[in-house]
């Protein structure tokens, strides 16, 4: 039996946050052969959540202005933040090996988009990254000379324009291309969304064009898995799929909290959550309604959802100052993943190469100059 704790390891010895797992969580972590990456804005974190030897669960925290959508494959992983999309790419680094990690993810690339409020962020068969600009209402991707370079805009948003009209906020990649985006209102009004926030959200088809969805409560990230479309129906605290013949959304699951963020492995859904509060933008939806019904609270942090019965098997509550995540993904076959912030002397006092084959790392310190 593990102890439900979890050990810290930060860029900052002050921690303002406490991360308490159910008992259950560090073994089904080890069951599926997974580790964790989730992103704060409130506080600006990338979070990455494995296992360390002594059968605690191990958090490294590392500081990225307004962290958003994440996306990886285990050695590559995107993060869009307050005016960058970061590429982090894992390197060899023996002292974290030996300090018990088996991924360090070190930041590569930077594309500097300006303030766009993105959201979800996926790589397409391209390997092109793909992301949503919400502010500019779009779809879009990198350049090498502009901002950025837009994709796809929905047809009912008159012009490209900084006014966020819809909030598109979600993205979908079906065999490799953009296929499904939620929006919070299809309004053409500089943040018109705002005033449909409990009926206004849609679900679109960006090859149609077309609505597949509507009437839902400030929906996101949508996810296509095990050959169906998986969403949130954030402000009614739903997990659910689309069922296409019937052209509705069907739940699956109640999680208490506002739901964003969505990664699948094996028959589990980890759902992130954050607390709503009354007077933002999360308070007076059905979400509210729901909790009290069920006389139960809200809580920040992951559900492990089982697919098969819609219920909450594991939990990773964070109590303290971070109240809102943004995005989940899963690091496939990986223990205990480490990063590299933005700190200026790990990235200039650090250097990986390649010579005769062989690659190489070398950790220098202010003195060695």
């Amino acid at each position: 039996m593990h102890r439900p704790h979890t050990k810290p390891e930060s860029e900052s010895p002050a921690r303002s946050w406490r991360p308490v797992a159910s008992p259950g969580l560090y073994d089904w972590l080890a069951k599926q052969d997974v580790s964790l990456a989730v992103s704060t804005y409130q506080v600006g974190k990338l979070l990455l959540l494995g296992r360390a030897d002594d059968g605690e669960l191990g958090i490294a925290e590392r500081s990225f202005r307004r962290a958003m959508g994440i996306w990886t494959n285990g050695t590559t992983l995107w993060l869009a933040t307050a005016y960058q999309v970061w590429r982090l790419e894992h390197q060899f680094d023996q002292r974290a090996r030996a300090a018990g990690y088996d991924r360090l993810f070190v930041p590569r690339i930077g594309y500097t988009t300006g303030d766009l409020d993105l959201h979800d962020i996926a790589i397409d068969a391209d390997g092109q990254p793909v992301f949503v600009a919400s502010l500019f209402n779009c779809l879009a991707t990198v350049s090498d000379t502009q901002s950025f370079e837009p994709l796809w805009l929905p047809p009912f948003v008159a012009d490209l324009t900084a006014e966020d009209r819809c909030h598109l906020n979600g993205l979908a990649l079906v065999d490799g291309r953009a296929k499904y985006v939620t929006l919070c209102a299809a309004t053409n009004t500089n943040r018109g969304w705002k005033s449909r926030r409990t009926d206004g959200g849609q679900l679109w088809d960006v090859e149609t064009n077309k609505a597949v969805l509507t009437g839902l409560t400030m929906p996101h990230s949508p996810r296509w898995f095990d050959g169906r479309l998986w969403m949130l129906n954030s402000g009614a605290g739903q997990l659910g799929y689309v069922d296409f013949q019937t052209g509705r959304f069907e739940p699956v699951a109640f999680v208490p909290g506002y739901a964003r963020g969505l990664a699948f492995v094996g028959g589990y859904a980890i759902v992130g959550l954050s607390r709503p509060r009354e007077q933002n933008r999360f308070g007076g939806l059905a979400l509210d309604d729901e909790l009290a019904r069920r006389d139960t609270t809200s809580y920040t942090g992951l559900a492990i959802v089982d697919l098969a019965t819609g219920e909450t098997s594991h939990t990773l509550r964070i109590e303290g100052s971070i109240a809102e995540l943004y995005d989940v993904a899963v690091l496939p076959g990986i223990t205990r993943p480490t990063s590299m912030g933005l700190a200026p002397d790990n990235l200039r006092y650090n250097v990986w190469a390649t010579s005769d084959g062989t690659r190489r790392h070398w950790r220098r310190t202010p003195r060695e100059k």
